[in-house]
């Protein structure tokens, strides 16, 4: 599908929206990566880049975390972006930076990994990890630019069932499900899951205090979606939760969800 941009945040169609969203919204709604690519480079790679270098620059204390201990897990997640990165033809990975797809030289900060890897991909990436006698993994490092309705320094630290506390549909049964599959993805087995809903505002940076209202997600003109894919990290056994947003205009959508979606 062809369309005139109004933002360079904005994206086009996928290339397969029947696959991205035949299970969106369920919870947990799991299937297997497979051969598909882990990270995405969509069209509006500069447009949403463009936006994360300004937060992380402008607002670094809103969007990088890390918990104390969580060091050497995040370099392991710096150090699988970048082999993502070399074996894709937009970017040139070396020793010292990396060039994008965008014309942007990022320098390999190793001493901030979070941020780094923040400036290079269009994902946010959440690091899950889980202590050892916990019963659940915990975020302990996240670089998280586009935000939907929460806000990381909430989160930073804290179990998964504490994270989706404002979520009434995730309840102790679903947190159950979640956490057998946190424990059981693989290294080089990733799996992943996508949402969908309608947004009145097409910023990706939304981000939203636990204890104000939660918005309705009906009406707008927009549709925000996120891919989202756990990949077990193999030295450290930490879980990277990596968040893809897309934002489209509600009358691009095809059929049948652009009905779907004006219904609901």
């Amino acid at each position: 599908m062809t369309q005139t941009l109004a933002s360079p945040i904005l994206n086009t169609l996928p290339a397969d929206p029947a696959g991205l969203w035949a299970k969106a919204n369920g919870l947990p709604g799991i299937s297997p990566l497979g051969a598909a690519p882990w990270l995405w480079v969509l069209e509006n790679y500069a447009g949403q880049m463009a936006e994360r270098e300004r937060l992380i620059r402008e607002t670094p204390e809103l969007v990088i975390g890390m918990v104390p201990g969580a060091e050497s897990a995040a370099q392991e997640l710096l150090d699988t972006v970048l082999a993502a990165l070399a074996d894709h033809p937009g970017f040139r990975v070396g020793a010292d930076e990396v060039a994008c797809p965008d014309g942007r030289l990022v320098a390999l900060d190793r001493a901030a990994p979070m941020a780094t890897a923040g400036r290079l991909v269009q994902e946010d990436l959440c690091l899950m990890q889980k202590p050892e006698g916990a019963e659940e993994h915990l975020l302990s490092a996240a670089a998280l630019c586009f935000p939907a309705n929460w806000t990381l320094a909430e989160k930073l630290g804290r179990p998964m069932l504490r994270i989706h506390k404002p979520v009434d549909v995730y309840d102790d049964g679903v947190a159950r499900r979640v956490q057998r599959l946190l424990d059981g993805v693989q290294p080089g087995r990733a799996i992943w899951r996508a949402n969908l809903h309608r947004a009145q505002d097409p910023a990706l940076f939304q981000p939203q205090l636990e204890k104000n209202k939660w918005p309705r997600r009906t009406g707008g003109d927009f549709v925000r979606s996120e891919r989202q894919v756990l990949l077990r990290l193999p030295q450290s056994r930490g879980v990277v939760f990596s968040i893809h947003t897309l934002v489209l205009r509600l009358a691009d959508m095809p059929e049948p969800w652009q009905s779907t979606l004006r219904d609901h």
